[in-house]
């Protein structure tokens, strides 16, 4: 069987047309999987019946349930731990600004990337997230919270850039007018730095927001905290960056987890400067959140404070990354952890 809501508009009528069926039913098809957000063919009241039945016969819907869902007491955020069909687990997290909601969502099961500070390598690497397994992490929130998201963030579980193909049809689908419609300038992608894809996704021009999560500008200390930047140094990563905003003009966005004594001092700070010098872009700047499996912990906030006057003193566009959601388990992967513990994995 087919999952239905893996396809693009383009491979729907496809898979139509090979059934006899007249194109444009594709299109209405379409519209009730990916802006109705329907999980029956039955709810299809357009469409005909004999039409139905092939639906029936030959599809089906990618089954994701909401496993539980977390209400912060300090403000709106909601994180949600989802049951995927194999039971799997993933984690997505509501967020409520002034400008709009954002959904920041996984892009695999588990994380293979090994960086220190993060709670979703630790169980390792499982597999990665379909299309619609992303997808439906918006549609059930959508339909969960009765509010329509607005801006997405790819920073949950995961390095999507590993999971490149079904990330690209991800953004068909949700930017398609007949779907959600959300602008892909909108998205924002964050990868610790696989450079290669970073070139790819430069030539595709999507103008996503691309976010680079750094947290060191020393490349022994880099290769200490995120075990890929001894695959990719940081002069690769920087020149990908810059082939990136080269190409599609697009200011990049560094993120920068602040830990205590480890990547906070002033010579942290002026390494930082030094190597983002003239290049299009932001830094944010990111009090750590501190995780079971670790013992570091982050910067204090008068070291936080000392660190983003360094760089706007030289120059740089920063910001200190506002807590929302903290007493509820705010650490990526940390709801998942602590749920396959009880669980006994």
């Amino acid at each position: 069987m087919i999952k239905i809501d893996n396809l693009t508009l383009e491979e729907l009528q496809e898979q139509i047309i090979a059934f006899n069926e007249p194109s444009y039913k594709a299109k209405q098809i379409y519209e009730w999987i990916h802006q109705k957000n329907i999980t029956s063919f039955d709810d299809m009241t357009n469409i005909a019946k004999k039409t139905r039945e092939i639906l029936k016969n030959n599809f089906e819907f990618t089954n994701i349930r909401i496993l539980e869902r977390f209400d912060s007491k300090q403000d709106e955020t909601k994180k949600y731990l989802l049951l995927l069909e194999d039971n799997n687990i993933v984690e997505t997290v509501f967020l409520k600004y002034k400008y709009g909601n954002t959904l920041c969502i996984s892009s695999q099961v588990g994380c293979k990337m090994g960086c220190v500070f993060c709670a979703s390598t630790k169980k390792g690497f499982i597999r990665n997230l379909t299309v619609a397994e992303m997808l439906n992490q918006i549609y059930l929130v959508q339909k969960n919270t009765g509010e329509k998201i607005s801006n997405i963030v790819i920073m949950g579980t995961g390095e999507p850039l590993e999971n490149y193909d079904n990330l690209l049809k991800f953004f068909i689908i949700i930017n398609d007018e007949k779907g959600q419609n959300i602008s892909l300038r909108k998205i924002t992608m964050s990868t610790c730095g696989v450079v290669p894809k970073i070139y790819e996704l430069a030539d595709l021009d999507l103008q996503i927001t691309l976010a680079i999560s750094l947290h060191a500008a020393n490349q022994k200390k880099r290769e200490e905290m995120l075990p890929i930047a001894r695959k990719y140094n940081l002069d690769e990563l920087k020149r990908a960056c810059e082939y990136y905003i080269n190409k599609t003009n697009k200011r990049i966005t560094f993120e920068y987890i602040l830990i205590n004594e480890i990547n906070d001092t002033y010579e942290d700070a002026m390494n930082l400067c030094n190597y983002l010098k003239g290049m299009l872009c932001n830094i944010n700047l990111i009090p750590y959140n501190s995780i079971k499996e670790s013992s570091i912990s982050s910067s204090t906030e008068n070291n936080i404070d000392k660190f983003k006057k360094i760089l706007t003193g030289n120059g740089m566009y920063a910001t200190v990354r506002r807590e929302l959601g903290s007493d509820i388990n705010a650490a990526c992967g940390q709801l998942r952890n602590d749920f396959l513990a009880k669980r006994g994995v």
